[in-house]
């Protein structure tokens, strides 16, 4: 079953989220991110996607205690990314966050040797940030764009055991203005090489839980979505998207 992620981003203690990865152009939506997180849960979420905005930019984890707040708060299982880039940080993360998946992008981009050891290491606990724009690689929380194909790396990973590949398409996310074909296709040819894929980047409204649920029933690699401003802005409504995803009549528990 297609499984639906809010997405938390924490940056200067603060939940907000950025328009195209922009740190300049970022909204704050909570200054408590904790209560943020227990409201999900409360509406249904079963999984949260918390991502270290500062950390992404400073190369290092820096809201590791608010992340640990999160998971001991809400008792979910939650995975985190932005700025997790060594042995030592993937150990500390997993080890005194509760967090039970550590997100790699920029790491897995430079050297995805170090990567791959690094799956087998910590097998079904480390998932492959696939962040893209214009099917190209970006790093440094999105701030370089690589001349690397995302597909491309994603293939070097096939048969590798990851969590997930966790594909962004920067040009959509944040913008509110849906998922686009190519993107979606994306999607399918990721899911088509066996990897767990978790979709991210332009999730607006319903119909486009509804067109990534048509790809699952077909794929079922393809695992999880991932959505922010659209539930902080009400455009998608979290209990009405997993009731969606687990065949319930809405409001049905």
């Amino acid at each position: 079953m297609l499984q639906l992620l809010p997405a938390i981003d924490l940056l200067e203690g603060r939940c907000v989220r950025l328009r195209q990865g922009n740190y300049d152009d970022s909204t704050i939506f909570s200054d408590d991110p904790v209560e943020m997180a227990l409201r999900w849960k409360e509406q249904g979420a079963d999984r949260l996607h918390l991502v270290d905005l500062d950390g992404a930019r400073a190369g290092k984890p820096v809201n590791q205690e608010i992340v640990s707040r999160i998971v001991s708060a809400t008792g979910l299982p939650c995975q985190l990314g932005g700025g997790i880039r060594d042995e030592a940080s993937i150990r500390q993360t997993l080890q005194q966050t509760g967090v039970d998946r550590v997100i790699i992008g920029t790491k897995a981009l430079r050297e995805p040797e170090w990567f791959s050891q690094m799956c087998h290491q910590f097998p079904g606990q480390l998932a492959l940030g696939l962040d893209a724009r214009n099917s190209m690689v970006a790093t440094d929380g999105w701030l370089e764009v690589s001349h690397v194909s995302a597909l491309d790396l994603a293939r070097r990973f096939v048969g590798v055991p990851l969590a997930a590949v966790i594909y962004t398409n920067i040009a959509n996310d944040g913008m509110m203005q849906g998922i686009d074909q190519a993107t979606l296709q994306d999607f399918r040819t990721l899911a088509d090489m066996g990897l767990p894929v978790i979709a991210s980047g332009g999730v607006t409204t319903m119909a486009d839980i509804q067109a990534l649920k048509a790809i699952a029933d077909q794929q079922p690699k393809l695992i999880a979505v991932i959505t922010g401003r659209a539930i902080y802005e009400g455009t998608i409504q979290v209990r009405e998207a997993v009731d969606f995803l687990a065949g319930r009549t809405p409001g049905a528990r």
